[in-house]
């Protein structure tokens, strides 16, 4: 085995490792994720992969972690502080679900393919638990923001829809014959997603 580069690349190295890996699995599927794969995609030296992610299970739950850390950057990005707007959080949404549709289209596909994982592999289920913590948090602030009187169950039902949606027009059944993805159009229909989980006692 080649010898480990040393411990101040580490951070570097590990997240150009998982974002390797996401690749691969929007590219392939799971069974296009093994060490040496991730090895080649990366121009890594051999071994450098099972070096920082001992087992296949390690590095899924990298990438559990770095798919978090990228989505939570897209939310930060794309939503503002809308206060009490509907509107404004309407259209943050809207570009929200328009970037992953669009620019982060693979990523999405690889975090569908690599949260089912973890239905088969109870050792994931915890990684993948904290994993989501991070947008549903985000989203019950900003529906708190918005009067919800239980933004956490409210967030919760809004998260639910927005993957939903994500899944119906990536990979569902009519996802090829869809229209490309039309920003107006979803923020429109974010606005109808944020007043129905609004709506409640």
């Amino acid at each position: 085995m080649s010898t480990p580069p040393p411990p101040a690349t580490a951070p570097d190295r590990r997240t150009l490792i998982a974002d390797t890996a996401i690749g691969l699995v929007a590219d392939a599927g799971l069974r296009g994720l093994t060490h040496r794969a991730v090895d080649g995609a990366a121009a890594l030296p051999a071994g450098s992969t099972s070096y920082y992610f001992r087992t296949r299970t390690a590095l899924i739950g990298a990438c559990y972690r770095r798919l978090a850390e990228l989505d939570l950057a897209d939310f930060d990005g794309d939503a503002p502080a809308v206060g009490s707007d509907r509107n404004a959080a309407a259209g943050a949404l809207g570009a929200l679900l328009y970037r992953w549709l669009t620019a982060g289209r693979a990523r999405q596909l690889a975090r569908f393919e690599l949260s089912l994982e973890a239905a088969r592999n109870t050792e994931l289920e915890a990684e993948l638990h904290q994993a989501g913590l991070g947008a549903r948090a985000r989203a019950a602030a900003v529906l708190a923001a918005l009067g919800a009187r239980r933004p956490q169950e409210s967030a919760e039902l809004l998260a639910a829809w927005t993957d939903g949606l994500l899944y119906d027009r990536l990979a569902g059944a009519l996802a090829r014959s869809r229209p490309a993805p039309d920003r107006a159009e979803l923020t429109a229909t974010a606005r109808r997603m944020i007043d129905a989980a609004l709506t409640g006692p």
